[in-house]
């Protein structure tokens, strides 16, 4: 029953993931940069954006295999699993929320704000499930392995090496800057900063939350 409910509690928190790329999208003021590359090749190929993370995920999981060799382990396939289940929530929430938002900056920067309040939450809730790391994030991990560098300073040079992909086949396949906007530099910014919000404001919520998965 314990790890039943650790990997609700994550596919929850993956749930408000895809939702808040969703709204992400919908904000048109940029995407995050882990999920730029999977935006634009969806772009670029015409493939369902779900599926085409499911694709870029598992490159991140072959990636770590290269770096760490042995040292990978087994139960960190699982990743597969949930980053199939991650595309599929993705799918979904671009099915459900197909609106067509008003063409309006001040709305726009709303949807972008909520979307940041779902991305933060879903990140609170599958951490806190404590089960594996998200392809991208068990890639940076690998290279902390191996550097021995700070993981922050990994993420920061990775995430922007995301961006500058994203912006390339941008400029290349589609003729201009798509995806990545002033959304995508508030969302690294502030992101993290409402994690610590949320975590203050509800921490008795999310203290009790992990007593009921241990």
């Amino acid at each position: 029953m314990r790890i039943l409910r650790k990997v609700t509690i994550y596919c929850l928190g993956l749930l408000f993931l895809a939702i808040g790329v969703t709204f992400s999208i919908k904000s048109r003021l940029g995407i995050s940069p882990v999920n730029s590359i999977p935006y634009i090749v969806s772009l670029i190929t015409g493939i369902e954006q779900g599926h085409v993370i499911i694709v870029i995920f598992s490159i991140f999981i072959l990636l770590q295999i290269i770096l760490l060799r042995r040292n990978f382990k087994a139960r960190n396939l699982l990743q597969i699993i949930f980053s199939t289940v991650f595309g599929y929530f993705v799918t979904f929430s671009n099915f459900i929320f197909s609106f067509t938002p008003p063409d309006h900056y001040v709305f726009r920067l709303l949807l972008l704000v909520v979307s940041m309040i779902f991305i933060a939450i879903g990140i609170i809730l599958y951490l806190r499930a404590n089960i594996l790391p998200m392809p991208p994030e068990g890639f940076m991990m690998a290279i902390q392995v191996i550097t021995g560098k700070e993981f922050h300073k990994i993420k920061t040079v990775v995430d922007t090496s995301l961006v500058l992909t994203a912006t390339a086949f941008a400029l290349i396949f589609l003729g201009g800057f798509v995806g990545v906007r002033e959304g995508t530099i508030i969302a690294a910014l502030f992101i993290g900063k409402i994690i610590g919000i949320i975590e203050k404001i509800f921490k008795k919520q999310i203290d009790a939350l992990v007593r009921f998965m241990s």
